[in-house]
Order: structure tokens, then C-alpha cells, then sequence
């Protein structure tokens, strides 16, 4: 295999492993996973309304973070054992309504706003940062 117009670098010959003999599963470099509609990753089972169901990790993509010099995997399964993804019911509707909620009101003020609370402040912006009264000043 080749890689734009050269031999595969360290990076890429470090993520081949087609056999599955280093990592445990076909592991391929990034973009280089076979094209033959046979896997899909969950994001793109879901886009075609699948899910895994239960199936084992069928292959992987891997790419070398060159700054952190972590490691990114993206798992794929195979499109042939997917099964339709299961339909929301009345009771799910409303437990995510439940949900959307709960993340839009401020737990000090008990405010409804119509946007979520930023996770880093863990309430509201008025709540965070009071402005101080023309008394205090």
C-alpha cells in the first residue's frame, strides 16, 4: 500500500494491520478502510437508521494524533449484522422532554430559560456572575 505517491509512512504502517494479528481486530489507517459497503461506523449506521445490536467490533480505523501523539479509533461493525434502530415510544418522548428540561432550568434561581445551562458554570450566567447593586459599590 501507498500513500500519495511514496511508501507508507511509520504512522500509517503503525495503524495496517488488515490481519487483525497486532490489535485483535482488522485495524486500518484513517481513510483507508475498505470501501466495499461491508462497514460502517455507528454514526453511519445510525444515519441509515441501524444500530450495532449487540455485534462485535468488526474492524477498527485508527489515526496518530500527531500533536498529542494520542491515538484515535473509530470501531466499525458489519452492515449485514445490523438491526433496525428501535423507535421512540410515548414514554421515552417524555423522559427526554423530562431531560431537556431539567438542563435548561438553573438549580439556584429555578429559572426555565429557553437554552441549556453551560455545564461549566453548573447554572445560570445571572446566578455565576451577580451584578453588584449601585449599594454595594
Amino acid at each position: 500500500m501507498e500513500a500519495r505517491g511514496g511508501l507508507m509512512s511509520a504512522a500509517y504502517g503503525k495503524c495496517f494491520d488488515p490481519t487483525g494479528a497486532r490489535y485483535g481486530v482488522p485495524t486500518f489507517p484513517w481513510k483507508f478502510a475498505p470501501d466495499d459497503e461491508q462497514f460502517a461506523t455507528r454514526r453511519q449506521l445510525r444515519a441509515r437508521g441501524l444500530r450495532p445490536g449487540g455485534q462485535p467490533i468488526a474492524a477498527q480505523v485508527m489515526r496518530v494524533n500527531r500533536r498529542s501523539g494520542g491515538v484515535r479509533v473509530a470501531y466499525l461493525y458489519r452492515l449485514d449484522l445490523a438491526k433496525p434502530v428501535r423507535p421512540m415510544t410515548s414514554r421515552k418522548w417524555g423522559a427526554l422532554a423530562l431531560a431537556m428540561l431539567a438542563r435548561r432550568t438553573c438549580p439556584n434561581c429555578r429559572v426555565i430559560y429557553s437554552y441549556c445551562m453551560p455545564t461549566s458554570l453548573g447554572m445560570c450566567v445571572l446566578c455565576a456572575f451577580p451584578e453588584p447593586t449601585p449599594m454595594e459599590g
